[in-house]
């Protein structure tokens, strides 16, 4: 049973708790397909490479942790930094070698790893007892407002497009950035988003705007993606998470929502962390003077007494409920943003082999295996191929 096995350190904010699965919630691991739509190995290996096909002593995925933890089909997220876009072929550039990247892993070990571009190569990949890397890119820039990368990038794997990062872009304005230049989607992002359609790429609405998601939502012939978001709900004021309407709005297009694990995105106590200690830090930098012996010992005092208030898995399980409650069962998946939240991840979900401690925690909470299923893959595999078929007739 999911249970607390050891009491840790107490802080102000939460008891830590580590979590054991039974050896149900194993064999559900194990049995079903684990899609995760997002995990930044590439960007992670780009700046700190490490052989992942082995453990490894950092990040959060390598092969013998994912298999441990059930995970067939990890996204691996061509993340894109929002600032190459102020330098024309920059963004274009990294995707490709990102990709490249990719590509190299599952030739090195085709005993261990495969690309998938389609549904059914990743449930062919399944039997065959390899891991299927599929590919999405976040953040769109590396289009540079031509149709014809759309179409190249998909050649090469690309499976959901996130259309912007932490700052506006061609295609769309972000839920970081204050500038709205667009109110919304550009007017390519509206020409790309019907052409995401016609060539076979999810649209991923993680980190747009609100405006731009209502539009990619009103556009689009197909179901859309939340990569890797969470909830508003409890992270009031943070747009980057998305609001109940906008999930009532996904649910009604047939999209799916995939939860992210960082704690920012989970609790607003840690949400709001870097904002109270930085505040703090800034105060003592102005009175002691920055870099000064007496402003150092209070800054480390200052991060001593607060410790990151880490959220746990109850609390990501409490995003799952809330989007069951409000929508039903069919629109919920997995984004964890493994490797791409540094050390902010849940007691309990600490890295890829812990997708059973998830799986116990819905056990746990009344969910039936069917559910459990949806949960794991079967809502996103239902998106992807509605992606899918509507490309082949298009």
């Amino acid at each position: 049973m999911l249970g607390l096995v050891g009491a840790l350190s107490l802080t102000t904010v939460a008891t830590a708790q580590e979590y054991t699965a039974s050896d149900k919630a194993h064999e559900i691991a194990q049995k079903n397909l684990i899609i995760d739509t997002h995990i930044d190995v590439p960007y992670r290996l780009n700046k700190d490479w490490e052989d992942v096909t082995r453990a490894t002593e950092r990040g959060d995925f390598d092969y013998p942790r994912a298999k441990q933890g059930g995970l067939n089909v990890p996204f691996m997220s061509i993340y894109i930094p929002a600032q190459l876009e102020q330098t024309p072929g920059a963004s274009y550039q990294l995707a490709h070698q990102l990709i490249d990247s990719m590509e190299a892993l599952a030739w090195r070990a085709p005993q261990k790893f495969a690309m998938a571009y389609s549904v059914d190569q990743v449930m062919q990949q399944q039997e065959r007892g390899v891991i299927s890397i599929a590919l999405g890119m976040e953040n769109g820039s590396p289009i540079e407002g031509d149709l014809k990368n759309l179409h190249e990038f998909y050649n090469r794997g690309i499976r959901y497009i996130t259309l912007a990062h932490s700052q506006s872009n061609h295609i769309s304005d972000s839920s970081y950035d204050i500038r709205r230049q667009w109110n919304g989607l550009s007017p390519f992002g509206k020409e790309l988003v019907k052409e995401m359609n016609n060539v076979g790429v999810m649209i991923d609405i993680s980190h747009v705007s609100d405006e731009a998601f209502w539009q990619a939502v009103e556009l689009s012939e197909v179901p859309v993606i939340a990569s890797h978001s969470s909830l508003r709900k409890y992270t009031p004021g943070f747009e980057r998470n998305m609001s109940d309407e906008m999930i009532k709005g996904l649910a009604k297009n047939g999209g799916v929502i995939m939860i992210n694990f960082g704690s920012s995105f989970v609790t607003q106590q840690a949400n709001r962390y870097g904002d109270i200690v930085r505040k703090q830090i800034a105060a003592i930098n102005e009175q002691y003077g920055e870099g000064s012996e007496e402003a150092e010992k209070r800054i480390a005092e200052v991060r001593a007494k607060n410790p990151f208030p880490f959220a746990t898995l109850e609390e990501v399980l409490n995003h799952i409920d809330h989007v069951k409650n409000l929508v039903g069962i069919d629109y919920i998946g997995i984004g964890s943003d493994y490797d791409g939240v540094g050390d902010s991840l849940p007691v309990g979900l600490k890295d890829v082999s812990t997708y059973p401690n998830l799986v116990q925690g819905l056990l746990d909470r009344g969910y039936s295996e069917e559910e459990i299923e949806k949960i794991l893959y079967k809502n996103l595999v239902r998106v992807w191929r509605e992606v899918e078929t509507y490309a082949a007739n298009h």
